[in-house]
């Protein structure tokens, strides 16, 4: 989804593909946070979130032997995917100082976290998401991407296939 993004946004087709790729391997790090956390039906303790958070660096360090753009991409995604616009994310970096490839995976990883379900949630259905995304507009998202993503999950193809049923 964020290669689709990307790509509406300008970027060319190497550039989405390489994206596509990268993104892939965001939560990577979570194979090394405890199972009874990841999986937990409730709401997790500040302990327990703060061990979660960590899948971020876990993430990262695990792409280190990852070489040239792909292993640079992948392991920024991995690090910086929980930032916001408004720079309250995990590690209190402002989206638009980051690589602008980032925005486009964190918009798609919110968007899919919210459509799927999840041990602890129901999946949302998708129009319920997309309100939420423009509920965020300016604080965890661009603005400006909003306007493109919006539309784009409601009437691209690649992207709505993904939801139907839902």
């Amino acid at each position: 989804m964020a290669g689709i993004v990307a790509l509406k946004c300008g970027a060319s087709s190497k550039e989405a593909d390489l994206l596509r790729t990268a993104a892939a391997l965001h939560d990577i790090g979570k194979q090394k946070i405890p199972k009874r956390i990841l999986n937990k039906p409730g709401k997790l303790t500040a302990q327990e979130f703060e061990v979660v958070k960590t899948h971020t660096t876990l993430g990262a360090e695990m792409l280190t032997s990852i070489q040239g753009k792909l292993g640079e991409m992948a392991r920024v995604i991995a690090m910086y995917h929980h930032e916001r616009y408004d720079g309250q994310g995990y590690w209190g970096k402002f989206l638009y100082e980051l690589p602008h490839y980032l925005q486009f995976v964190t918009i798609a990883d919110i968007f899919t976290a919210l459509v799927c379900g999840r041990p602890y949630k129901e999946p949302w259905p998708p129009h319920d998401a997309l309100a939420y995304i423009r509920s965020q507009s300016g604080a965890q998202f661009n603005p400006l991407l909003v306007d493109v993503f919006i539309p784009l999950a409601r009437e691209d193809d690649r992207m709505s296939a993904l939801f139907e049923g839902r």
